[in-house]
């Protein structure tokens, strides 16, 4: 696939960006320890309908990777998102995000709602209800962090990869595997351990008391075998005006590398049904298992 490749100035740092297609805007958000390219494939299924736009989130890919801690807020990602959005000229777009990807995905469209056409969340998430849980959260991404920078990122991505969150995407193959592990390796350490301490789900403000006031169209996504994030799409949906659930069957937390042609059909049909009618209100149809 071959892509526009951009580097784009978003104020305090810079973002390694890939353009490809033609259509209505769509942004991708990758997870954590992912990168731009580790949504090629979803990317190019969709790159048909739509100018696909891969940002590599700051600390991780080719994206700037500063040492100070600041820049990795949640709130001063989400305005680095705005801001390419901007220098794009893009008013507004369709947001596609994974895990983390996903939980940025929300949080700009709980700022920024006119600039979302719609979302489709995979894995996702709207942080912490309460202090305690966030406290542990800070514990252990600092624990993370902290292996990442004293063993090395080699060895922390093989822990990663290794976790039980992850144990189905062994059916993909060796190979497969062999590719994401090489494009984790392509991330800045310093960047995947101040990404955890600035933006991991117990750093982020949590946005269960302003789900009611995202009067966009999402739908949430989750594999069969991920039951967490099962459950937690099944709890957030009926609190958006008009979000959606869907489940796809056999997969786990990564489904968008699990059943890629699954995602996209989804994905294409839902953000068509935005495109349609991006701006006239529908009622309240919040907590709606999704059927194209």
């Amino acid at each position: 696939m071959s892509s526009e490749t951009h580097r784009v100035d978003v104020g305090e740092l810079t973002l390694h960006v890939e353009i490809d297609g033609h259509g209505s805007p769509l942004l991708m958000l990758h997870g954590f320890t992912g990168s731009g390219r580790s949504l090629t494939e979803l990317a190019a299924d969709l790159m048909n309908d739509h100018r696909v736009i891969r940002v590599d989130l700051v600390g991780h890919g080719h994206s700037d990777a500063p040492r100070e801690l600041a820049p990795y807020r949640m709130e001063r990602c989400v305005s680095h998102l705005l801001e390419l959005l901007d220098q794009l000229d893009l008013e507004r777009a369709h947001l596609l995000g994974y895990s983390m990807g996903g939980r940025t995905a929300l949080q700009l469209a709980a700022r920024a709602p006119h600039r979302v056409t719609s979302g489709l969340l995979i894995g996702a998430s709207a942080g912490f209800r309460t202090a305690a849980e966030r406290t542990e959260r800070i514990r252990r991404d600092e624990a993370l962090a902290h292996r990442i920078e004293h063993d090395g990122l080699e060895a922390f991505v093989d822990h990663w990869m290794a976790l039980p969150l992850f144990a189905s995407q062994a059916s993909l193959g060796a190979a497969a595997l062999a590719r994401q592990r090489a494009q984790r390796l392509e991330n800045s350490p310093h960047g995947l351990a101040n990404s955890l301490r600035g933006m991991g789900a117990g750093a982020q403000a949590p946005l269960h008391d302003a789900l009611e006031c995202i009067d966009t169209p999402l739908l949430l996504l989750a594999g069969s075998l991920d039951e967490k994030f099962l459950a937690i799409a099944s709890d957030l949906a009926p609190k958006l005006p008009r979000g959606h659930t869907a489940c796809i069957e056999g997969a786990g937390h990564a489904v968008h590398l699990e059943r890629p042609a699954e995602v996209s059909s989804l994905a294409r049909k839902f953000f068509a049904e935005a495109d349609r009618a991006p701006t006239t209100p529908r009622g309240r149809t919040g907590g709606m298992t999704w059927h194209p």
